[in-house]
């Protein structure tokens, strides 16, 4: 994990698969932790997104790698969309990004399963291996859940974290904050306090 950096988000990496990439503001910070890994940027063959918004897709650009997102947050990327990116949130705009893979429920990267979650973003995903969860911003440590206020809706994260509490994850890894152990525990409390509002 390359732990979120100013307002990036967290990023993953898995064989040579990076998960979001952050701003790309702090690619030299990026950069580093590959090193410290091992890895450089040229090691990354595909990145994953999460979800369309800025502070997960910033940092592509820096990458000569394949770009899979889900097919619902794909023309955000391919547009160049500020406001779907919430770019214009970070002064920034972006130019529009070719997306070799469109991905959907089921698709699979390696050991890990796409998982529609919705609700964030229309077209947000989570990545699952049977006892790792990739959130990005669907569910969060402690009882946390992404905002849906910015292209997002209640009523789709509501379904999208009863269908994510159905799974047994032992490590929670999302988009922002720490990454947890009993990640199922703070899926569910997530679960029970949207279901509150």
């Amino acid at each position: 994990m390359i732990e979120g950096f100013g307002s990036d988000s967290n990023i993953y990496v898995f064989d040579d698969v990076i998960v979001d990439t952050g701003t790309g503001n702090n690619i030299e910070h990026v950069r580093e932790s590959l090193k410290e890994a091992s890895l450089d940027i040229s090691d990354i063959s595909l990145i994953v997104n999460t979800h369309c918004h800025f502070d997960h897709i910033g940092g592509n650009i820096h990458f000569n790698s394949k770009l899979a997102i889900h097919e619902k947050d794909a023309p955000a990327l391919e547009n160049g969309d500020p406001i779907a990116t919430v770019a214009q949130m970070f002064g920034r705009n972006i130019e529009p990004q070719k997306v070799d893979f469109k991905l959907t429920e089921g698709d699979k990267i390696h050991d890990f399963e796409v998982i529609h979650t919705p609700g964030h973003t229309i077209g947000g995903i989570c990545l699952y291996d049977g006892e790792t969860l990739i959130s990005g911003d669907t569910v969060f440590a402690n009882g946390g859940f992404g905002r849906y206020d910015i292209g997002g809706n209640i009523n789709m994260l509501m379904e999208s974290l009863e269908k994510l509490s159905k799974l047994d994850v032992e490590y929670l890894l999302p988009g922002h904050g720490p990454s947890v152990d009993n990640g199922s525990e703070h899926i569910n409390l997530s679960n029970r306090i949207i279901k509150g509002f």
